[in-house]
């Protein structure tokens, strides 16, 4: 059994992997992104529309984190009623071909188990 004394302790502040899945984790924050991407700017019933099954709380709270690390934008239009339209922001659409990875591999996989 090899000596665990010297081995470094893994953390968000040193493990790139750790670093993103804090950012990107969760069930609804990949979704989101991946709708923001395929439509561009949403209103956030319309998002949520989107994503079967994601509560208020949820993608609020999702969206909320996601424009805190700098991957969605919120902008306000100043009018009545309120509106409010979510997108990518240069951060998010770099995101875009990964995203495109993982879609692409969960597709496959899919289809797979499928036969």
């Amino acid at each position: 059994m090899p000596n665990n004394k010297h081995q470094e302790v893994i953390t968000n502040r040193n493990c790139v992997m750790i670093y993103t899945m804090d950012i990107l984790g969760g069930k609804w924050r990949m979704p989101i992104l991946w709708k923001l991407y395929q439509n561009g700017a949403m209103r956030y019933n319309e998002l949520k529309r989107s994503l079967v099954g994601i509560t208020n709380i949820m993608l609020t709270r999702s969206l909320q984190s996601l424009e805190e690390k700098g991957l969605v934008s919120r902008l306000v239009f100043n009018q009545i009623p309120p509106r409010v339209e979510y997108s990518l922001t240069e951060n998010g659409l770099q995101l875009v071909p990964a995203l495109e990875v993982i879609y692409n591999w969960g597709r496959d996989r899919m289809l797979t188990e499928r036969e």
